[in-house]
């Protein structure tokens, strides 16, 4: 909440200066409210038979994934253990967690060579109070300082060397490289790992794939929300529901669309004794039984990955805070209110309180990655712009910040004179703003910082640089599968992104892939379609959407029934979990491939080409479509979904 608030517990950011950090005073810059206690058990861990941080044996697992460094003691006091990459104008950012302080500024050594790092830069460390802090936690798997360096006036399109050194009880880093941005108007093709909703069950194919990107082609991944799944740590603790596809029992676990969908073999590992059919899987949590344990490992566990290439996040859903709902039974409302273990309560009274403070408010989110909000003009992580050859990146918040944000600020909770929500008024997602609302109306866009922020973004666009133009945001416009929610983030965000002319937008939070043929105004521009793989970009008029939420996750695959798929709908798949490439050839043309987890070969591909270019020429222009004609296009590209017209409702 970025209005004036009761002070919160957690600490908030600390700029390490030329003293310890021990003797810098935090600061609340997070705005985490406290008017109301947290009533709920110390640690809040998802493991009924295991009531303990690091487990004693019984239960779900205790996952380790290993660190960014090698201790060189087997008995480390402190450690690197999270190394993550981003952009900033003129460079990079380098990212790098420890379980304690440094004592000392953060620095980094780099240069052109490998063993001759003859540049060092300095940088600033952040911190908070994380429950449970890493004083009970293995120094290797936790992380609680943060710590951020930027190497700027760097030469476009090389390599760098880098080194992070000892400080503190940490083990100095090996020497590592990263490839810097292209200068905006660039010509020299290259491509972007596109993804999101990844967590770490179901993943492990999408993380192959992904390494394998980040070893060959990719210069760097753009993740649009719901990362590490941190929330869903108490999917072990969730009794099996008839409105939730998963359950797990040991082997013959039942999963959405599994078959024909392939079966994760970790699902046949037998239920631990003493443990009840859940809505989780063999860890738990989707990695962890802890909130913010998920994150640790998650971070670790990509350390191949983010080390080598810049690593640009949004946020998502499941970032918000420990928990979006109750279970079937309120058990969350027994457990995180009441203080009762394996419990349940008549009625769900989970609010913005129920959360410990350090776990709400996108405050791990916030701590954890480090984009380029700030230089910019954005706002942190949460809506940022960059360029990199011959495009423009544009991450947008679609869960708060915008009139009706599926995640809201306090002031959407008031009623009559209120200032401040009482307890019950409140909601465990409440989030933000983390820009201005003008005069307080939330329910007026232009209102928002966010909406005003992208219009003169875009506004400043160089279309001779930068002819293509991608936005992302974690929630989709478009989809078979609708939610109110998709009318909101259209209200917000889709005419200004149409009278820009933005190219394509991709989104997630749906756990499927699904294409969409090109659209503006819930209307389906029929001119834009060259073919099945072929669209043209039209601007003022439509966009290419693609619905790209299947990297993974506990939560497994959305579902639909055929005979409900929209005629918007272009291509769906419900059964692969993967990521996609996106290739920018040149000023005319781009392709889109989605990546199959399970082998690496491609689900689907989309050439998008610019309206009026010469590459557009030598494709066969659309007919004039007429309503009987275009009837058939559609029923018959549909044919492999078993598909029949359907009524555009969105």
């Amino acid at each position: 909440m970025r209005a004036a608030i009761a002070s919160a517990a957690i600490a908030g950011a600390v700029v390490a200066n030329a003293i310890p950090l021990d003797k810098i005073k935090t600061v609340n810059a997070r705005d985490v409210d406290t008017r109301f206690p947290y009533t709920g058990p110390a640690v809040p861990i998802g493991d009924w038979v295991d009531q303990t941080i690091n487990g004693n044996g019984k239960g779900f697992v205790r996952l380790t994934e290993p660190p960014a460094v090698k201790p060189s003691s087997s008995s480390p006091t402190n450690n690197i253990n999270v190394i993550s990459l981003s952009y900033v104008p003129g460079g990079v950012n380098i990212h790098y967690q420890t379980p304690f302080g440094l004592g000392q500024n953060p620095t980094v050594h780099y240069g052109l060579e490998p063993f001759v790092l003859y540049s060092t830069a300095t940088g600033a460390s952040k911190t908070y109070n994380r429950t449970p802090p890493c004083s009970a936690v293995s120094v290797t798997e936790c992380s609680q300082f943060f710590h951020d360096v930027q190497l700027t006036n760097l030469v476009p399109g090389a390599t760098y060397y880098y080194q992070i050194p000892a400080a503190n009880g940490t083990t100095a880093s090996q020497i590592m490289s990263f490839t810097t941005a292209r200068n905006a108007g660039d010509r020299t093709p290259f491509t972007v790992a596109v993804l999101n909703d990844m967590g770490y069950t179901n993943a492990q194919g999408t993380y192959q794939q992904l390494l394998k990107a980040a070893n060959s082609n990719a210069a760097f991944a753009w993740h649009g929300g719901d990362i590490s799944y941190a929330d869903d740590w108490y999917s072990g603790i969730l009794p099996c529901a008839s409105d939730w596809d998963v359950c797990y029992t040991g082997p013959g676990s039942e999963l959405p669309n599994t078959p024909p969908a392939p079966y994760p073999a970790e699902y046949n590992t037998p239920l631990p004794a003493g443990e009840k059919p859940d809505q989780g899987g063999p860890n738990g949590g989707d990695m962890s039984v802890l909130y913010e344990s998920n994150w640790d490992l998650w971070q670790n566990w990509m350390n191949n990955i983010t080390t080598k290439i810049p690593y640009m996040v949004l946020p998502g859903n499941h970032e918000a805070s420990c928990a979006e709902f109750d279970g079937p039974n309120n058990e969350l409302t027994a457990y995180l209110v009441n203080n009762k273990t394996n419990s349940t309560a008549a009625k769900s009274n989970l609010t913005y309180y129920s959360c410990p403070p350090s776990q709400r408010n996108f405050t791990d989110y916030q701590f954890r990655f480090r984009m380029p909000g700030a230089e910019s003009n954005g706002v942190g992580n949460f809506w940022y712009s960059f360029d990199y050859g011959l495009a423009h990146f544009v991450s947008l918040d679609g869960e708060t910040d915008f009139a009706y944000s599926p995640e809201w600020p306090f002031v959407r909770d008031l009623t009559g004179n209120e200032t401040f929500p009482t307890e019950s008024q409140t909601f465990p997602t409440d989030s933000g703003p983390f820009g201005t609302i003008a005069n307080n109306n939330w329910k007026n866009n232009s209102g928002y910082q966010q909406y005003q922020w992208l219009v003169n973004d875009l506004a400043k666009v160089d279309r001779t640089k930068t002819p293509w133009v991608f936005a992302m945001s974690h929630r989709p416009m478009y989809s078979s599968e609708t939610s109110s929610y998709q009318a909101n983030v259209r209200n917000a965000f889709e005419r200004v992104l149409l009278n820009a002319g933005v190219d394509a937008y991709f989104s997630g939070h749906i756990h499927w892939y699904e294409r969409i043929w090109p659209i503006g105004n819930s209307t389906i521009d029929t001119s834009s379609i060259v073919n099945n793989n072929t669209y043209l970009t039209n601007p003022n008029v439509s966009m290419t959407h693609i619905v790209n939420g299947m990297a993974g996750n506990i939560e497994s695959h959305s579902t639909i029934n055929a005979s409900k798929v929209l005629n918007i709908t272009a291509v769906l798949n419900q059964y692969n979990f993967g990521f996609s490439e996106l290739e920018i050839h040149n000023e005319t043309t781009v392709t889109w491939n989605y990546i199959k987890g399970i082998d690496g070969t491609v689900g689907d591909t989309l050439t998008l080409i610019k309206r009026n270019s010469s590459t557009a020429t030598t494709y066969p222009q659309p007919p004039h479509w007429g309503f009987g004609s275009l009837r058939g296009f559609f029923n018959n590209a549909w044919s492999n979904l078993n598909c029949t017209w359907s009524t555009l409702n969105v």
